[in-house]
């Protein structure tokens, strides 16, 4: 029996923990199941469910279930299976709810449940035949690089002495004929075969162990096989005569398959190249201004509100707020921006950028893992360290290679003794099946290609959250832009004043004490205009937003709204004297905003015309989307004007205007009916918008729940960047299918030629090596991507 224990969040009352129960209950797997509304917890009796199972019922009955990421440094993994295999084992520990087992980086990534022991998953790791650290414990890169010396001085050891070894092979051509004595050939491939080789033994009894199969023991039964063959030839060949030997063959099989696992812990150190580049931004130490004073401190010593001295050329330890001094900040590995940007005071910077010229004082505003630069590292590595879907059928294949492999050989062997051949020839047939199977190819495919795709993306300023995010970009043929703060600058400003019974000055006063408080870049406009005129502003009371139309609240006794012209018409109240400038104001793209008092008679006091600058980049953002065979969508919720001005100057396909929030998303849903939609948006009112589109893109300086709602966030609200995310994904996923198309070759190819004796041991080793090594070479070449135009 499978017993569960699960806390859980969100329970007030009995009946909660009722309703849970009856959830659980619901599911075909659980057989028993108890809540318990003190402690928060409930026990369920589930053989064959899945911990996901559950917490996903749990959740559908509108509770939570508090869970926490883990992340454990894997090593002794050499394929796709032993990935597969490492995934199984801690699937199976209480506690785990998901897991993800990255190839390439050797990492596990964990989400555990609230309290779980981490010692339990490292147990598992270790029962399955493989060794984990805890992230305290994990290899650091100073680690890893001494690691890659220890295999380049194996390598090296192991090709001095298979090289004497292969030497008559080499001079034969020249007329050249001699072979070394068997007692030397002996005494040079012993030591590669049981020493350098000694890691493919241990790997391949481990999995043995665990009754599993992998690459190792593929390389190990075919080697042992041809070093075996040599002893019994050498111990046959009467005194005087000369055996015919293969050890130079099983040590040139170990060599090179050495030196492509060198090659490839070479070439996958150069994939996780983005985030070793973004960890080296973060300072260790900080001058502090205490009391007048400069104090050297750590990082971890400093607090918010503390005040930080950077001086020229040093860069920022902390994200803050300029309070005194004047410069330029060089931001280019953080968002992309190749040009430095001015800093002064009560301007932002970000921690990892490098100050110019100037001496600055810095107001520390967020640490640690709150800084814009630690997210960055979250979000890249989060994107790393998942799946893409295509990943799926790769697991699926790798379960069963090398069983089928082994079969394969074991049919070989037989199938050419039937035929009538020495057991020489059928065995050195055999074991050239075995060597040139490949799973670790297989495996490296996908979590290399994005990990190069995504950590070349965030370098210019493209952060791509998870990997089905960037699958499925790729596959986008219709995007769908907000427009204000996307594709304008979203720093409206007041443009026309319409009077209707209120003075200027007054329609100012009301408009800006509705305002008072709100981040709307339209409200910014009115209270930046009341500064500019000092008009004192009226208390607010009363105040609320009205989602889509505006907002209400009570100044001075009088009941007002600020908003679109939908207030006009729910009020049923005509525009009146103010009919024709409204039109014509609209004609202009203007975007408008009416001033109304509520009441037992509503009146319209004023209308207030702001107008927007498009941003830099957002005419040639459409034309490259366009370009590109992508469709073009204007959604807002300005009026019809305004709307249809931006979309003609941009090129874009079909406006949309006047649309509230949720219809956003009813709008992405209808044309997500039509094709692969992106949604481009920066404000709270696009998440819903975002999250309804197959992919959602985040502009850089938007709202916490657009970027949380968005698969991709750029760093920089430059339009240029959207279309670059496209393509950037394109890229990747063909290196993918690239990847993927050459692993599969290899050994549809590779397999039946060693199977009908056309492929020498020794080259079927090299062609192995080889594999993997171009699979890790070819999503390199992503690394040398650069965005057009920006």
């Amino acid at each position: 029996m499978t017993t569960f224990d699960l806390p859980i969040q969100g329970m007030t009352c009995a009946s909660c923990a009722g309703r849970v129960e009856r959830a659980l209950r619901k599911l075909p797997q659980v057989t028993s199941a108890s809540v318990n509304l003190a402690s928060e917890q409930a026990r369920v009796e589930a053989p064959g469910a899945s911990l996901t199972q559950l917490i996903a019922a749990i959740e559908d009955a509108g509770y939570a279930v508090p869970s926490q990421p883990l992340e454990l440094g894997i090593e002794g993994m050499t394929c796709a299976s032993c990935a597969g295999r490492i995934e199984r084992a801690l699937l199976k520990v209480p506690g785990i709810a998901q897991v993800a087992v990255n190839l390439a980086d050797e990492k596990a990534h964990l989400q555990v449940l609230a309290g779980f022991d981490p010692q339990q998953a490292v147990k598992a790791v270790v029962a399955a035949g493989y060794q984990a650290t805890l992230p305290d414990a994990c290899p650091s890169a100073d680690d890893a690089q001494r690691r890659l010396r220890r295999e380049r001085l194996t390598l090296l050891a192991a090709i001095a002495l298979t090289l004497p070894l292969v030497l008559p092979m080499l001079v034969e051509p020249f007329g050249l004929h001699w072979m070394l004595p068997a007692w030397l050939q002996f005494l040079l491939a012993t030591p590669v075969q049981f020493i350098f080789g000694a890691r493919f033994y241990r790997a391949a009894w481990q999995a043995l162990k665990a009754r599993a199969g992998n690459m190792d023991q593929l390389v190990a039964i075919g080697t042992s096989a041809g070093y075996g063959l040599s002893l019994y030839q050498w111990a046959v060949t009467p005194p005087g005569g000369m055996p015919h030997l293969y050890f130079e063959a099983s040590a040139v099989i170990i060599s090179l398959i050495l030196l492509g696992k060198y090659l490839e812990s070479r070439a996958k150190r150069q994939t996780a190249s983005a985030i070793r580049a973004l960890q080296a931004l973060r300072p260790d130490r900080a001058v502090r201004l205490s009391d007048g004073r400069e104090e050297n401190v750590a990082i971890e010593a400093l607090a918010l509100g503390d005040l930080v001295l950077v001086k020229p050329g040093e860069r920022f330890p902390v994200d803050g707020r300029v309070t005194q001094g004047h410069s330029h900040a060089d931001e280019a590995l953080i968002s992309g921006e190749s040009l430095p940007v001015a800093k002064q005071p009560g301007d932002r910077v970000t921690a990892g950028a490098i100050n110019g010229e100037g001496r600055l004082l810095v107001e520390t505003t967020a640490l640690g893992a709150e800084t814009v630069l630690a997210r960055i590292i979250r979000l890249v590595e989060d994107a790393q360290a998942a799946k893409a879907p295509i990943q799926k059928l790769v697991d699926k294949v790798s379960q069963v290679f090398v069983p089928a492999v082994l079969l394969v050989a074991l049919a070989t062997l037989l199938g050419w003794l039937a035929f009538g051949a020495p057991l020489e020839n059928a065995l050195l047939n055999a074991v050239a099946v075995l060597v040139i199977a490949c799973p670790c190819a297989l495996g490296l495919a996908t979590p290399t290609a994005i990990m190069a795709g995504t950590g070349v993306a965030a370098r210019h300023g493209i952060l791509i959250k998870d990997a089905e995010a960037l699958e499925v970009a790729h596959a986008v043929d219709t995007i769908a832009f907000d427009k204000t703060g996307t594709l304008t600058e979203g720093k409206p400003r007041i443009v026309h004043i319409g009077l209707a019974e209120a003075s200027e000055d007054e329609l100012l006063r009301l408009a800006g004490g509705l305002q008072q408080g709100s981040e709307h870049p339209l409200a910014k406009a009115v209270l930046q205009r009341c500064v500019e005129r000092q008009i004192a502003l009226p208390a607010l009371s009363d105040s609320r937003a009205l989602p889509g139309r505006g907002i209400a609240g009570t100044l001075d006794g009088r009941a007002l709204q600020l908003g679109s012209h939908r207030l006009l018409d729910e009020l049923h109240l005509p525009s009146g004297p103010l009919a024709e400038s409204a039109r014509s104001w609209e004609a202009e793209g203007r975007t408008l905003s009416w001033l109304i008092e509520t009441g037992e008679a509503p009146r319209l006091l004023g209308l207030l015309a702001f107008g927007d600058r498009l941003k830099d980049g957002a005419v040639q953002a459409i034309a490259k989307l366009r370009e590109q065979g992508i469709g073009s969508h204007l959604i807002s919720g300005d009026n019809p004007g305004s709307v249809a001005a931006v979309a003609a100057t941009l090129g874009i396909d079909q406006p949309h205007a006047q649309v509230l929030p949720a219809d956003k998303a009813r709008l992405i849903g209808e044309l997500r009916r039509r094709g692969t939609v992106a949604m481009v948006g920066d404000g709270i009112n696009d998440a819903p918008a975002l999250a309804a589109a197959d992919v959602g893109i985040a502009m850089g300086g938007g709202t916490d729940a657009a970027m949380h709602a968005a698969g991709i966030t750029l760093m920089r609200g430059d339009p240029r960047l959207v279309p670059a995310a496209l393509e950037i994904s394109r890229r990747t996923y063909a290196k993918i299918r690239q990847n993927l198309f050459w692993a599969f070759i290899y050994n549809l190819v590779g397999i039946p030629l060693a199977a009908a004796g056309l492929l020498n041991p020794m080259f079927a080793g090299a062609a192995m090596a080889l594999s993997s090594v171009s699979v890790v070479s070819n999503a390199l070449l992503l690394t040398r991507w650069q965005p057009q135009d920006l």
